[in-house]
């Protein structure tokens, strides 16, 4: 179990028990202490039961996290990338912090309708009348 609570920002935090680790084996570089000390991070939340975040931004984060997603909503973050499980540790919470800040960023202003100018509407209609021209130009010659 984590102890340490993850400060978000300033209106989400999430408490130490919410979080939970496993560590193990990594691969790639490493030597000897590759096969010896579980260095990876396994970063387990629940996003669905936290009490900690609002609805709109477990709604927004389990979009965001895609497959790291399990069908019970909790989200899997594994770093290995340091040869310090320490290291790994921090990375893994650092990439739930940021997945959770994009999920809590405001929805965007909704798009105002706006309508062609009449100068756009004239060129799109003079360069339409120009290519029916131009296709009528390509059939048979008429016989006169």
């Amino acid at each position: 179990m984590a102890s340490n609570p993850l400060q978000i920002n300033s209106r989400i935090t999430i408490a130490g028990w919410e979080l939970a680790e496993q560590f193990v084996l990594a691969g790639g570089p490493g030597g000897q202490n590759v096969n010896k000390v579980s260095t990876a991070v396994q970063l387990f939340f629940d996003i669905v039961n936290s009490p900690s975040l609002p609805d709109r931004v477990k709604a927004n984060a389990l979009r965001l996290a895609g497959r790291r997603v399990s069908k019970e909503g909790v989200l899997m973050i594994e770093a290995s990338r340091s040869r310090s499980q320490e290291r790994n540790r921090e990375e893994a919470r650092e990439r739930l912090k940021e997945l959770l800040l994009e999920a809590a960023k405001p929805p965007p202003p909704p798009r105002k309708a706006t309508k062609p100018t009449k100068g756009s509407v004239e060129r799109r209609l003079k360069e339409k009348s120009g290519r029916s021209v131009v296709k009528k130009m390509r059939g048979r010659p008429g016989g006169d």
